[in-house]
């Protein structure tokens, strides 16, 4: 499929339909509000079939390149239609369900999420289990119906809203780190289960802690291997720092281009806009390269780090930039574009710290990737 004439008929389309796809909110709006959007929109792109492009016919897909999946994603969130992170959340579920998932199963529950007829949760982090995964203490012990389930995450992103949740938990010893995991996927309205908001500095409840009370689930909601979950979440990593950063990457530029278009007239402008400029190109040059690998079936690993570091860099540095050149327009203004700026500012400053810490991926780059030696 070509790439060129797919992302015309997709802007032919996505201009068309302009009125339909559109927020019926200005700014950023609420959180219950850009959920609405994030369903709608993935519902007209299922409908037009749009949303199918690259993914594996089956799983109800059209087939084609993973770079089909970046394109869709790209011209949407660069047009503002969705929450960027919102809308990329299935590049890293849909794909763990495609590898590790039974056929049917597989088969089964993409469509929903590639339809947005579904909302899945990832349960990674815990209180005291964020980027060292490995020592999550949630624990799955067998019984005679599939395994019972008791302990707590933490940061799990939009689990109010969630159907159904991607669980890691401990079946192993606790000495037996990242061999001692395993993955599985459950309905959230499974009794004994309980989910507490968080409000985050914006005000938004984007996150929650989630208890899990004597959770049954059964063995058939085990991905992979008992003790294989580790798999399951380095599959999982590298998929979030492919096609998801590209999508950020479209958000990233669409804000350059908005500050740029206000002509800010401060005489440190141009260097600013320059750096900021130059931080999204080398984000985006790397972004590329990983997902040309994708395409090419080779397996993303360590290298990925490289990527979360310049995202983060590049992110914090485009809401600096705007802080600085729009003065007081974060912290005083109270019209719907001001509350925009502020939210998405604000939640810059976490971009060094989900997905794995800047502290954590350095420390990735020069063990894994250049032979710097371990750990002291």
């Amino acid at each position: 499929m070509d790439i060129a004439a797919c992302r015309l008929r997709l802007t032919d389309h996505l201009d068309e339909f302009a009125d339909e796809y559109a927020p019926t909110f200005q700014g950023a709006g609420t959180l219950t509000q850009q959920l609405e959007q994030l369903s709608k929109v993935k519902a007209l792109l299922w409908e037009h079939g749009f949303a199918q492009w690259g993914w594996p016919e089956r799983v109800g897909g059209s087939g084609g390149p993973a770079m089909l999946r970046a394109m869709v994603g790209e011209e949407i969130v660069a047009r503002d239609l969705v929450v960027a992170g919102f809308f990329s959340m299935t590049e890293t579920l849909a794909p763990t369900l495609i590898e590790f998932a039974s056929p049917d199963v597989a088969a089964r529950f993409v469509p929903r999420i590639l339809s947005g007829s579904e909302m899945w949760c990832q349960g990674f982090s815990e209180p005291n289990a964020g980027s060292d995964l490995a020592s999550l203490s949630c624990r799955a012990v067998p019984d005679e119906d599939g395994w019972v389930i008791n302990g707590q995450k933490l940061w799990t992103s939009l689990s109010q809203f969630s159907q159904r949740c991607l669980l890691l938990a401990r079946t192993g010893t606790p000495e037996s780190r990242h061999r001692g995991i395993t993955a599985f996927f459950l309905d959230m309205d499974t009794p004994g289960i309980t989910v507490r908001p968080v409000a985050i500095m914006s005000g938004n409840a984007e996150f929650a802690e989630v208890f899990f009370d004597d959770v049954a689930v059964p063995d058939a909601r085990r991905l992979g291997e008992v003790d294989g979950g580790w798999s399951v979440a380095m599959t999982l990593l590298p998929f979030e720092r492919s096609t998801a950063f590209w999508h950020r990457t479209a958000f990233l530029w669409s804000r350059l281009d908005r500050i740029v278009a206000d002509d800010p007239k401060d005489d440190r402008a141009a260097y600013l806009i320059g750096e900021a400029f130059t931080a999204l190109h080398a984000l985006r040059s790397r972004s590329l390269a990983t997902l040309q690998r994708l395409d090419r079936g080779e397996t993303l690993g360590p290298e990925t780090s490289i990527d979360k570091v310049l995202m983060a860099t590049a992110e914090q540095k485009v809401f600096d930039v705007a802080r600085t050149l729009f003065p007081g327009l974060m912290e005083t203004g109270d019209d719907a574009d001001a509350q925009q700026w502020r939210d998405e500012f604000l939640y810059s400053r976490a971009a060094t710290i989900y997905g794995g810490t800047g502290e954590i991926q350095r420390n990735i780059i020069a063990r894994r990737l250049l032979d710097l030696g371990d750990e002291r």
